[in-house]
């Protein structure tokens, strides 16, 4: 008598278990499939690197002459 109500028991249990286990996979399937795509977002911004270019003036070839002002004597 005693194994026949630990048999009951144990198989009552373990059908809730799996009928419970069952419902949820119905009811939450999509959050779980979800859950399992979701890409976590990165915890460090992304660094740019911008690098400024400023090409040179090259110098002429020529030099200018500029006009003494009136007054300085040229020696």
């Amino acid at each position: 008598m005693f194994t026949f109500v630990a048999v009951t028991l144990f198989s009552t249990a373990f059908m809730m278990a799996v009928g419970t286990i069952a419902w949820m996979f119905l009811h939450y399937h999509d959050k779980m499939v979800a859950a399992l795509l979701f890409q976590p977002i990165p915890q460090d911004a992304p660094v740019y690197h911008v690098r400024i270019r400023r090409p040179r003036v090259v110098p002429s070839a020529r030099r200018a002459t500029l006009p003494l002002p009136s007054g300085v004597l040229a020696a």
